[in-house]
């Protein structure tokens, strides 16, 4: 028997997807990461070069390993032995048939934000990879999109920056400074409020927590 946060979560996809399908995304729910990897593996055809930004929700799907075992051209940074192939890499996702990534927040109304430091990540969100493939916890989804832009700024960047060495005043304090510093992940800002072409940025919706 369904929890009543399982209840809810199926509810509000179900709203979310019909907003995300208003403005030309693609979108499906899954109750569960096991079923969110088997359908992502589905949608993608062998033989499809992948590139992914960071991302932790794939990482607890377990989904980089997949694609590596599978027959996929997988273009993952993290196996790069210099910054410079890394660098390198991330400029040759443009071309990839399938670019993945999480979001920092979307808001119900169908509208996705997303925080970066180089720009490495939301650089290919809005242009370059034949299909871009969103995958996100229900945990993620915000009523409006100022709350979604506040999700993002005072909950997923201070979360994210923990894991990151460069001192930031919300990796000491755990709240958002506002900081224009080195080592600062917030220096890019997207909303994605619309997709064009039509279906080429896809989201997979988990009706769990997952990611930050």
């Amino acid at each position: 028997m369904a929890t009543p946060k399982e209840l809810y979560y199926e509810k509000r996809a179900g709203i979310l997807i019909r907003n995300l399908e208003n403005r030309h995304f693609e979108a499906c729910y899954c109750a569960n990461k096991e079923e969110a990897l088997r359908r992502i593996l589905e949608m993608i055809p062998d033989g499809s070069s992948i590139g992914w930004g960071g991302t932790l929700t794939c990482q607890q799907l377990g989904l980089m390993e997949a694609l590596h075992a599978g027959n996929y051209n997988c273009m993952d940074r993290d196996r790069c032995e210099t910054p410079e192939a890394r660098e390198k890499l991330q400029r040759e996702m443009f071309f990839a048939d399938w670019f993945i990534t999480g979001a920092n927040a979307l808001s119900l109304d169908g509208q996705m934000v997303n925080i970066d430091g180089t720009g490495n990540r939301v650089a290919p969100i809005v242009y370059g990879p034949r299909n871009v493939l969103v995958v996100a916890g229900m945990n993620k989804v915000s009523d409006s999109l100022e709350d979604a832009l506040s999700r993002a700024r005072t909950i997923a960047a201070p979360m994210n920056k923990q894991r990151f060495p460069n001192q930031t005043p919300c990796e000491v304090t755990g709240t958002c400074g506002d900081c224009k510093t080195e080592g600062c992940i917030c220096n890019q800002i997207l909303v994605t409020r619309h997709c064009r072409p039509a279906g080429r940025i896809k989201f997979i919706l988990i009706g769990e927590d997952l990611g930050m």
